[in-house]
């Protein structure tokens, strides 16, 4: 693999990846990231994106929100688009229902990202121990937080500190699961 590009639907997204992948990724291995201006966006541009991408090599990872749609159509939309664009080793993953689900799942690291004492001890309550299950997530941190917490801000401070082996959210999992699978099986770990 000569890199590893993520095609993203907000900048949020790449903000909070910046301080994952460090951790994630075989040390060296380039990483770039196609941000766009929301999930139509990603959708309308996705195949053209990805059939003219020249870098030999190169293999895609696909991060979109799943909001209040159905999650395996949105999914099966998203592979078809990457098999029309002849990519059929693209990884698609969708973060169920937003991003925030995945930091709400890790208070611990909400906590020391955001200096705010006590939030880890409320990973017990119901809501927050299954977090995808939350239908309005960024909302719910932002209140969670005080108003602290800002998308883009918020996503780069929170990202070096989310555990890779948390398994609260499952959106989550299933995305560092695919992601160490897809360098792994192009012999980068």
């Amino acid at each position: 693999m000569s890199e590893l590009v993520f095609l993203l639907e907000e900048p949020s997204a790449q903000a909070m990846l910046e301080g994952l992948l460090p951790r994630l990724l075989p040390q060296g291995l380039p990483v770039r990231y196609i941000v766009f201006e929301g999930k139509s966006d990603l959708e309308a541009q996705l195949v053209r994106r990805l059939r003219y991408y020249r870098v030999p090599n190169a293999r895609f990872v696909i991060l979109r929100d799943k909001d209040v749609a159905d999650c395996r159509q949105i999914k099966g939309g998203l592979v078809e688009k990457c098999q029309q664009a002849r990519r059929h080793n693209a990884l698609v993953r969708i973060a169920c229902h937003e991003l925030e689900s995945w930091y709400l799942a890790d208070l611990a690291a909400v906590e020391r990202a955001l200096e705010i004492n006590g939030l880890a001890g409320k990973q017990d309550k119901s809501k927050y121990r299954t977090p995808d299950a939350l239908v309005n997530p960024a909302q719910e941190l932002s209140k969670l937080t005080g108003q602290r917490y800002q998308k883009v801000g918020g996503s780069r401070a929170i990202g070096p500190h989310l555990d890779l082996g948390n398994t609260r959210s499952r959106s989550f999992s299933v995305f560092v699961a695919g992601i160490r699978r897809l360098v792994a099986a192009a012999g980068g770990n």
